[in-house]
């Protein structure tokens, strides 16, 4: 087995995507022509996001849609060696800074944002062993 993919449902999936291409620089893979579903070059897990209509289609007992209200209990997490120019970026392209960047005990650099649909986002140095 192996993990393929992470999918946020949103409300529009080309803002969304727009949105990551220019905070982080990703890549798009496919955005369908209907606009309910894009993926983006991420590495070798996919980020995918779905419209909220999509997952109402596919999940009949419904499912709590993502708000910038409520920070939701799980994130993701993208490393850098440059966090101050890349965390910087990201809330010059939309996001919202959560927690400032902070030097963690261990030698690794971690600050939060969230991006235009509340979705959690660690950016953060390499762990150095």
């Amino acid at each position: 087995m192996k993990y393929a993919y992470t999918i946020f449902y949103v409300d529009n999936v080309e803002e969304t995507i727009q949105f990551y291409e220019k905070a982080f620089g990703f890549n798009r893979k496919f955005v369908t022509p209907e606009n309910d579903y894009g993926e983006l070059i991420s590495g070798e897990t996919t980020i995918a996001f779905a419209s909220v209509e999509l997952g109402n289609s596919n999940f009949k007992k419904g499912f709590e849609k993502i708000t910038t209200t409520k920070t939701i209990g799980m994130e993701m997490a993208f490393v850098t060696e440059d966090i101050e120019k890349d965390f910087q970026k990201a809330v010059d392209a939309g996001a919202i800074e959560f927690e400032p960047i902070k030097q963690k005990p261990w030698g690794q650099k971690v600050g939060y944002v969230k991006d235009i649909n509340g979705i959690l986002i660690e950016i953060c140095t390499p762990v150095k062993n």
